[in-house]
């Protein structure tokens, strides 16, 4: 399991700019205690404590700063396993940290596991880690998991025009799925999901899928791509 070195620096850097002196002074002693205890024990207490010494705009990024120098301390064959269990030991909060910082954490794609159970969540915020303004699923999921993750997505509500390589993986096979999700809502009375024009790939619709969609009472936003 490696991570992306690329930014890694810029990272620190991003961090470093937030705090003022009493945190920065914490921060380097966090990273100290760690670099002479790289455990997840260590990792799980300094992650704990970030949200009581640093400002709320930078606890997320040091969590994920402090992930990213723990697993180049530990042996390589520890890492996955290590990450496994501060992503079961952590609060909500840290799993988002965990999931934000996942893209750069593994370059492999060897979290493929973790990410794809933590999939499973029904907490829109934790989800919202995994599948947005991150390429880590565009870049590891295999297709079927991508379009779960896109549809999932659209379930709740959350703007897919921030998950990452979605055009990339336009298909007519997405595009089905996408028109079955709008066939559901329509039949149950619901409000259309504001982004799902985003999940088409409008230039594969079969004749007859632009003539029924043509035909619908659909919200403006469709209007361009059907014109």
């Amino acid at each position: 399991m490696n991570m992306r070195q690329d930014g890694l620096a810029e990272h620190h850097q991003a961090l470093s700019q937030q705090l003022d002196a009493t945190e920065l002074q914490w921060w380097q002693q966090a990273q100290a205690q760690l670099a002479e205890h790289p455990s997840a024990t260590t990792t799980a207490l300094l992650s704990g404590q970030s949200k009581r010494h640093l400002k709320a705009t930078a606890v997320c990024l040091a969590r994920g700063l402090l992930l990213a120098q723990m697993l180049e301390q530990v042996p390589e064959n520890q890492r996955l396993p290590t990450l496994r269990q501060l992503f079961l030991w952590g609060d909500d909060a840290e799993k988002i940290a965990l999931l934000k910082a996942l893209d750069w954490l593994d370059s492999d794609g060897q979290c493929l596991e973790l990410a794809l159970q933590a999939g499973r969540t029904s907490n829109p915020q934790v989800f919202a880690a995994l599948a947005l303004d991150t390429a880590y699923p565009a870049r590891h999921y295999p297709e079927r998991a991508f379009h779960q993750l896109v549809l999932k997505a659209l379930g709740m509500g959350l703007d897919i025009g921030r998950l990452l390589g979605l055009k990339q993986h336009h298909s007519v096979t997405l595009n089905q799925l996408a028109l079955d999700l709008l066939d559901e809502q329509l039949a149950a009375g619901r409000a259309v999901s504001p982004g799902l024009p985003n999940a088409i790939a409008f230039a594969l619709l079969s004749p007859a899928q632009r003539q029924r969609l043509g035909g619908l009472r659909l919200p403006p936003e469709w209007h361009a791509h059907l014109n």
